[in-house]
């Protein structure tokens, strides 16, 4: 049950995000986001050019909302506009800008507007861009024309996730023309990029280190001296009592002594 809802939410986005953009042709459309929240669904549609999105007095909106209810079966859809910051990075309003140049002034000026735009995506910040315009360009016969510069990966999780990414179509005389813009930003940070950080390490204040002391190297010597020696045997009380009292005489003794 799970997966079938996630299924059918990601298709109904699909189905909004193709029926705005084929409404809002020329609004500079980046991407179209539908959210379920307790009030209903909330669809934010994020334009280099939302007061095309809006219309006057708000008609196109109400049209859009109109819409919606009818063709999606949604209850009460709340759309939010969003604007582009910087639409010379987004790769879907640059290549609906290429198509819609090639569209009004043909293919004759192709190679201009492919070196016009390259040089306003690297001027807005790109670390690298590649446009590919393939087709009956100029001639009768197809071909592939690629415009780059910078840096741009190419394989890899860093083309995969970072570099972004958009092919869209335009519908000429001559014949259908794809266009396919690839931009890799400056804040992309890469595998191979290693910065060092400089900084000094810093005391905590809380802890308080002990003084280091310096004692001279002949005391500590003296000192090893005389834990080597051998200890001598400390005399007991008795033996120093003994010593101290002599040999014994008697007195009778000494007195014969004297008279002799």
């Amino acid at each position: 049950m799970i997966q079938r809802k996630i299924l059918s939410r990601k298709i109904l986005e699909f189905e909004i995000n193709e029926y705005v953009r084929e409404n809002l042709k020329g609004a500079g459309l980046s991407n179209v986001k539908l959210q379920i929240t307790p009030l209903g669904e909330k669809i934010i549609v994020a334009a280099s050019r939302p007061g095309l999105v809006v219309g006057r007095k708000g008609q196109y909106i109400r049209k859009l909302t109109n819409t919606l209810k009818k063709k999606f079966n949604m209850e009460n859809p709340q759309i939010e506009i969003a604007e582009v910051q910087d639409p010379n990075l987004d790769a879907k309003i640059v290549a609906e800008r290429i198509a819609n140049t090639l569209e009004r002034f043909g293919v004759n000026r192709f190679k201009g507007i492919g070196h016009k735009t390259m040089e306003d995506v690297m001027s807005a910040g790109a670390r690298g861009v590649e446009i590919i315009i393939s087709g009956k360009v100029p001639s009768s016969r197809a071909k592939r024309w690629r415009f780059y510069q910078g840096y741009l990966k190419k394989c890899g999780d860093v083309a995969v996730s970072y570099v972004r990414e958009a092919f869209i179509q335009a519908h000429l005389k001559t014949g259908t023309i794809g266009i396919q813009v690839r931009i890799m930003t400056n804040d992309v940070r890469l595998p191979d990029d290693i910065r060092m950080i400089d900084g000094t390490v810093e005391e905590a204040s809380d802890v308080k280190a002990s003084p280091a002391v310096a004692e001279p190297v002949e005391e500590k010597q003296e000192a090893r001296a005389e834990e080597a020696k051998p200890k001598r045997k400390r005399k007991t009380k008795k033996a120093k009592k003994n010593e101290d009292k002599g040999p014994k005489v008697d007195a009778d003794e000494g007195a014969g002594k004297q008279a002799e």
